[in-house]
């Protein structure tokens, strides 16, 4: 049976998730800068630990769109093929 448009669609999220926290740390010249300033610490440092949090909740994300259910005696399966 074909993937549907739903399906592709949550493959591309879960692909944006993934490569957001990649994508957001790998472009230095963005935020290699002192301003703004967060409490006294420049930006450069403070995005980065921003993006700690942030790529935990992005994988977090990331995971619960991948449809991973429990069967009726609790173990965790991947969807079957269809």
């Amino acid at each position: 049976m074909p993937r549907t448009g739903h399906h592709r669609l949550r493959r591309v999220a879960i692909a944006v998730l993934l490569l957001a926290p990649a994508a957001g740390l790998l472009w230095v010249p963005w935020y290699a800068g002192a301003e703004p300033r967060l409490a006294g610490t420049p930006f450069f440092y403070w995005y980065q630990l921003a993006w700690v949090p942030g790529g935990g909740l992005c994988l977090l994300a990331a995971y619960a769109l991948t449809g991973r259910q429990r069967d009726r005696n609790g173990d965790r399966h991947r969807d079957r093929p269809r």
